[in-house]
């Protein structure tokens, strides 16, 4: 009798797949390649940030691939700023205000109001002086609006729970969005302006809610929907769009 001999069949090579992924509220498509040399997964950015790759590991989890891209979601916004029209602040560039992206423009007047107007269908941000001051005028008037709707939304809440604030103050911290001392000054990143109506809404509770509850307990967190219930939503937009807001340099 002679031996017999089983052959081997080599496993077919993995197929990359496609995905879209949502990135500072952009899709952007996703190619997942698999290597069998892999030991750990590698995230790029295609040139012009247009598009992503993930090589990863033979045979990784789905779950696994997806905690990897949500735990990478702030280092994407931030390298992606580069590349986004949000961060290009100039003349046609564009800036976001209270969710809507305006289109910068110069006056060409010397003096005069930076001012967001609506004409037709495109939001617009009028900015006077040069061209040296565009961006101090573009952190100046963010500031204003910050100032008027956190003045505004922290009023309302604060006296929906019988409290008052100590003082509020704005500042550009990138490590947190906002602030309740012990004595009840609060304090708020004027970047927030920014994001939308609600997300700046949110954060007004958030703060407030800590003049009652100095914690973030279950008390503190029912407290903080009761004031906003769109709470959730905020803090939702926050964890994916946030590293965005604090990427813009306007320096």
């Amino acid at each position: 009798m002679f031996p017999s001999f089983t052959r081997r069949r080599t496993p077919p090579a993995p197929v990359d797949t496609t995905r879209e992924i949502e990135v500072a509220g952009k899709m952007l498509p996703l190619t997942i390649r698999q290597n069998s040399r892999a030991t750990r997964m590698t995230l790029r950015i295609e040139p012009g940030g247009r598009a992503l790759k993930l090589t990863i590991p033979q045979g990784l989890a789905d779950r696994e691939v997806n905690a990897f891209l949500t735990r990478h979601q702030g280092w994407l916004m931030t390298k992606l700023a580069r590349f986004s029209g949000e961060s290009q602040l100039e003349e046609g560039g564009s800036i976001l205000i209270r969710g809507i992206a305006h289109r910068i423009e110069r006056t060409g007047k010397i003096r005069g109001l930076t001012e967001a107007v609506i004409d037709g269908d495109e939001a617009i941000l009028h900015v006077s002086g040069g061209e040296e001051h565009l961006r101090r005028r573009i952190v100046d008037f963010l500031k204003k609006e910050a100032r008027h709707d956190l003045d505004r939304l922290v009023a309302v809440y604060a006296g929906r729970i019988g409290r008052r604030p100590k003082s509020l103050s704005l500042k550009d911290t990138r490590s947190r969005w906002g602030s309740c001392s012990a004595d009840g000054a609060l304090s708020f990143s004027w970047r927030i302006v920014m994001a939308p109506p609600k997300v700046i809404a949110y954060l007004a509770a958030h703060e407030v809610a800590h003049l009652q509850e100095m914690n973030h307990g279950p008390d503190f967190w029912a407290l903080c929907e009761k004031l906003c219930p769109d709470t959730n939503d905020a803090k939702r937009w926050l964890r994916r769009n946030g590293t965005m807001l604090h990427a813009i340099d306007f320096d």
